[in-house]
């Protein structure tokens, strides 16, 4: 009796465990997942809560559809032993629409210096506007036509117009990444400055007359000029963007005159809308004005807030 009774409330200590066991086999929930996954025709990544960085894939987005605006400023001031103000500034607007795309871009940098004691002088100056005009037949050949002009003190400038058609190809076209090549026609116009226009004379063996004065360069002058273009965006992370290009002018009547341009600037995102961008700008003219150096740079480092 004994026996049978502990058989039966073994059995039935089993039976009634069983769920319980069955309960507690059953896998528990998975945590929410870090990056949720979509379809691939989407092809964007979500970030989660916790704030994991993640790239989005070149394609996700759409370049057909864009509308961009930024201002930047930056200063220096000093006073005592150096006294020195400097000012840099810059706005930039693109927007696409399908076929068409329009840019505009501004900049001015103004610089004043002097020693104790010394009379202040203006030691940099120079205002550059640029409006350009894109229609893409595709998603990576397009026609441009872009016109800029330059006033810059120190370059011997009073105004120098630029008028550029030509053609682009877009290895790589989305509104994050984006490296592209262009060719085309350049005209450019300069208005010199009276006081760049002065020729100095060579100077002549000792007792000899002085040399007579050389004449007045002329005014104005009108080059013709081919145009090459490289350009590299890279906005893929939030954080952190660069962009950098090199443009090359030849001129089609005399092959030993040629322009070359560089510049870079990589922007970090200390905020929702604002950032810090460096940039350098260097400018290189193998036949400038006399007294004007063959290469001219700006390194600057700016406040950066992008409207939209």
């Amino acid at each position: 009796m004994k026996r049978g009774t502990t058989g039966f409330l073994a059995a039935a200590f089993v039976l009634s465990a069983a769920p319980v066991a069955m309960a507690q086999d059953k896998p528990a929930p998975l945590p929410g997942e870090t990056l949720k996954a979509k379809t691939a025709t989407s092809g964007s990544t979500d970030v989660a809560k916790e704030g994991f960085a993640a790239t989005a894939l070149p394609g996700a987005d759409d370049a057909r559809q864009t509308t961009e605006a930024q201002i930047s400023a930056g200063g220096l001031f000093s006073s005592g032993n150096a006294r020195t103000l400097a000012i840099t500034t810059a706005g930039k607007f693109k927007m696409r629409r399908d076929e068409h795309q329009l840019s505009v871009a501004l900049a001015a940098n103004f610089a004043r210096g002097a020693k104790k004691a010394e009379a202040v002088d203006t030691t940099v100056e120079n205002y550059q506007g640029l409006l350009r005009y894109d229609y893409f037949f595709s998603e990576n050949i397009a026609a441009f036509v872009q016109t800029s002009g330059r006033r810059d003190r120190f370059q011997g400038l009073d105004l120098r117009y630029n008028l550029d058609p030509g053609l682009a190809y877009y290895f790589i076209n989305t509104k994050k990444h984006s490296l592209r090549g262009e060719g085309g026609y350049d005209f450019q116009y300069d208005v010199r400055r009276d006081a760049s226009r002065v020729q100095t004379p060579a100077a002549v063996p000792a007792g000899s007359p002085p040399a007579a004065p050389l004449p007045l360069l002329d005014k104005t002058q009108t080059l013709h000029n081919v145009r090459l273009f490289a350009g590299y965006e890279n906005k893929l992370y939030k954080e952190v963007g660069l962009v950098t290009g090199i443009e090359y002018l030849q001129n089609v009547s005399d092959f030993g005159t040629y322009r070359l341009v560089f510049d870079i600037g990589i922007k970090t995102t200390v905020a929702d809308n604002l950032a810090i961008a460096t940039t350098y700008t260097m400018r290189y003219e193998n036949k400038p004005l006399p007294g004007v150096e063959n290469a001219d740079s700006i390194a600057s480092v700016n406040l950066v807030y992008t409207l939209f």
